[in-house]
């Protein structure tokens, strides 16, 4: 037997930022995202020998070992190893030998929340080898837990639940890890919209969301109150999302995200540098009514609203930049597991 899973990145739309605690413990966060048609993958292969092998396909990168209960996280595959020892743990099941090998259809650090859609991924391969007892909810907390507690990598909530449930979805984060994950029934004709509209683009540059996310995590604690108000018009922004999505305020949308790319610039230093300055000016220039950097910020993938057919002058100025225009669909599925 062969198990699979399959998990969905994410763009976020707004109130990026909001998910990260201590903001979202003491004021509660917001976000509007949207799963793509770019996913991480995972393939749990049991094996006769006793052998543990981990391979990354997209990042070549191979390692062997002998069956044990806890494998060592040292900066290599540890995504990997922090399921497995976190999973291993908790549930005890037979030691045996396997291979579990994973993909990612975007480079890590690109802000489409790989990391945490590829923990969730390799999450459900375990999931439906071993029949773990964890629902969607279940899942999306653990696979946080894995990262952020186990892992001690810096990050905020949201990843997690847009790659295990799938969809548009507006979240709203509380204090003790709560999260509520609130599916919106937006109309085909304006998601349809939308997607022909919305130009992503990768600036052919990944970042170390980390350092950035811990500057913004000590704005809170020091009170830093530009940083804190900018998280605040965040999460409104997120609620104005919300609302234009619902309603169909399709032309509303640039100047949404306009005004999140504005506010989330004074969250943290480096969120935008002269090059992303450059490359948002010129997608205005030709057309583009807002944007907004995907994820963290410093780097990775940025997206454009480009209405009434702006999208062709938009993708034309972008090509200058050496970056790519990547094509995606709006997907409705999130971690989808299965035998083989």
């Amino acid at each position: 037997m062969i198990y699979r899973s399959k998990a969905p990145l994410r763009i976020g739309l707004a109130g990026g930022g909001t998910d990260v605690s201590p903001y979202s413990d003491q004021f509660g966060g917001a976000i509007l995202n949207a799963t793509v048609s770019l996913s991480a993958y995972a393939t749990l292969e049991p094996l006769e020998e006793n052998k543990i092998i981990l391979q990354a396909l997209d990042r070549e990168e191979e390692q062997v070992f002998n069956i044990t209960e806890e494998l060592p996280v040292n900066g290599t595959l540890d995504l990997l190893k922090g399921v497995y020892n976190r999973v291993q743990k908790d549930y005890s099941f037979p030691l045996g030998g396997f291979k579990l090998s994973t993909f990612v259809d975007a480079p890590a650090g690109s802000g489409l929340g790989t990391s945490s859609t590829l923990v969730v991924a390799i999450l459900g391969a375990f999931v439906e080898r071993y029949k773990l007892p964890l629902g969607d909810y279940d899942i999306a907390h653990y696979a946080y837990e894995i990262e952020r507690n186990d892992l001690k990598l810096a990050g905020g909530k949201q990843d997690q639940y847009a790659a295990t449930f799938g969809g548009v979805n507006f979240m709203e984060f509380y204090e003790g890890d709560k999260v509520i994950v609130n599916p919106l029934r937006i109309k085909p004709q304006y998601l349809h919209e939308l997607e022909n509209n919305l130009v992503l683009y990768f600036t052919a540059t990944s970042r170390e969301s980390a350092t950035i996310i811990k500057e913004q995590v000590k704005n809170v604690t020091s009170n830093n109150e530009k940083s804190i108000e900018a998280m605040h018009q965040l999460k409104e922004q997120a609620k104005m999302m919300k609302e234009a999505l619902l309603k169909g305020k399709l032309n509303d949308i640039g100047e949404i995200l306009d005004f999140g790319f504005r506010q989330k610039k004074l969250m943290a230093t480096n969120i935008s540098n002269t090059s992303i300055e450059a490359i948002y000016d010129a997608a205005k220039a030709a057309g583009a009514t807002g944007g907004k950097i995907s994820g963290a910020g410093g780097g990775g993938f940025m997206i454009f609203y480009c209405p009434n057919n702006t999208r062709y002058a938009v993708i034309n100025a972008l090509n200058s930049f050496g970056g790519d225009v990547k094509k995606y669909q709006f997907t409705k599925y999130g971690l989808t597991t299965w035998t083989v």
